[in-house]
């Protein structure tokens, strides 16, 4: 396949992908150093229920891949649709120290992996698997751990390059 078709089914996938609604999340690691990492992500899946696993893919030149390789763990934070500001920083070239000051960043006690308390839901995972596909690491993570808030359930989502909420219908 010439480069040009290439290039052009690439950029119609972004296009398409762009119409899929999708969660917005917060992965976040430590590495053995203490040095925090956190980085926006809306390509987090389920993969089993058993053993419980979730499934993130990060593009080969994030951050925090070097952190999650030297730490094995690594959690995902469901963001509300009120967090948007959480996922902005996160997702912005700013330094780790300014990604950790906006959002109520806590400890989880047996890792040491940081987390956003008041996130949709919270699941801490050592890590099981990785793959190298094309422009991303898929990671498998275990689940070791999850949190999950007790208000009525508001996702923060990603539409087209921009942020949006969801109600349910009854």
């Amino acid at each position: 396949m010439n480069s040009m078709l290439t290039q052009d089914l690439a950029q119609a996938m972004k296009t398409g992908m762009r119409r899929l609604a999708s969660g917005v999340s917060i992965i976040a690691s430590r590495g053995s150093d203490g040095r925090k990492c956190a980085m926006t992500a809306s390509s987090v899946t389920s993969l089993s229920d058993t053993p419980a696993s979730l499934l993130v893919c990060i593009h080969k030149d994030a951050r925090i891949n070097s952190v999650i390789a030297e730490s094995n763990f690594f959690s995902v934070n469901v963001l509300h649709e009120s967090q948007q500001q959480i996922s902005q920083v996160c997702a912005s070239s700013e330094d780790s120290d300014k990604r950790f000051s906006v959002g109520d960043w806590h400890t989880a006690p047996e890792s040491g992996l940081p987390y956003l308390a008041d996130a949709e839901s919270v699941f801490i995972c050592s890590l099981s698997a990785k793959h190298v596909y094309g422009t991303h690491n898929i990671y498998i993570g275990d689940i070791c751990g999850v949190q999950v808030t007790d208000r009525e359930a508001a996702p923060l989502l990603y539409l087209d390059g921009g942020y949006c909420g969801v109600k349910k219908s009854v």
